[in-house]
């Protein structure tokens, strides 16, 4: 749910999605419209269904567990590096590192110099003190996120500044150019992103004919929009077509 999204926003969806869902077999058995009722006003369905289908697969093939191995972490529906690894380390307590935008922006600063995914992964699970997995990577993000944060890195002050060599040699800040460097994100007002969202609203009170998505959307006079909008649910099997009257999908 935190994925691109404020933590203030998510907190009371989170309580009412594990108060209603409190485990993988709950949230399997489920129909992704009610799973979708509640996750409304987050954005990006698609991480609804993705764990939807995740659970799915660990009712399937886990034990109704969360599985507790990299490899198989990554092979449930969206679950990349950062999320699996944030499991491993924040769950289980796996010695092992977490990269998000602030950490690589501290490691890049470090080592002054730009980090492809790779090297930027293994300096974090290097630098992860033995049996302090949980408490490192907590740190490190929350330094990125407060101290040595993007625009205004507190460098004079820095407790870390004697083995900084971006603060000790100087030259271009290496965390723009580094692999995890976060990237503005395009406008939403007017957007598809809003389009589609306003649509999801819609339905979860009921069907909304094809018709009037226009309407409900707010992108009336542009047809092609509204298909295009309407076939971009439907293939990430968020909505469903049925004889013109669109529903969420079940």
């Amino acid at each position: 749910m935190s994925q691109q999204t404020q933590i203030d926003r998510v907190v009371p969806k989170f309580v009412a999605f594990i108060a209603e869902y409190p485990n993988p077999r709950a949230c399997a058995a489920a129909p992704l419209a009610d799973l979708l009722a509640i996750w409304q006003g987050l954005g990006y369905p698609r991480r609804c269904r993705n764990l939807h289908e995740a659970a799915k697969l660990m009712v399937r093939d886990h034990d109704e567990q969360v599985p507790a191995s990299l490899d198989e972490l990554l092979a449930l529906p969206g679950i990349g590096d950062y999320t699996a690894r944030a499991v491993l380390a924040f769950a289980e307590h796996v010695e092992i590192g977490i990269v998000d935008t602030n950490v690589s922006r501290v490691l890049a600063r470090l080592s002054n110099t730009p980090l492809r995914k790779r090297e930027a992964q293994e300096l974090a699970d290097h630098l992860v003190p033995s049996g302090l997995s949980w408490e490192w990577n907590q740190v490190v993000m929350d330094f990125g996120a407060t101290w040595c944060t993007a625009r205004t890195p507190q460098c004079a002050q820095c407790p870390v500044a004697h083995v900084c060599n971006w603060r000790n040699h100087g030259g271009p800040d290496p965390a723009p150019a580094s692999s995890a460097a976060s990237k503005p994100q395009t406008r939403f007002a007017g957007s598809n992103r809003q389009a589609r969202g306003k649509l999801m609203k819609a339905l979860i009170a009921g069907g909304v004919s094809r018709n009037n998505a226009a309407r409900v959307m707010g992108v009336i006079e542009q047809p092609q929009r509204v298909t295009e909008i309407i076939d971009s649910l439907i293939t990430d099997r968020l909505v469903v077509d049925m004889d013109g009257v669109l529903y969420l999908a079940s």
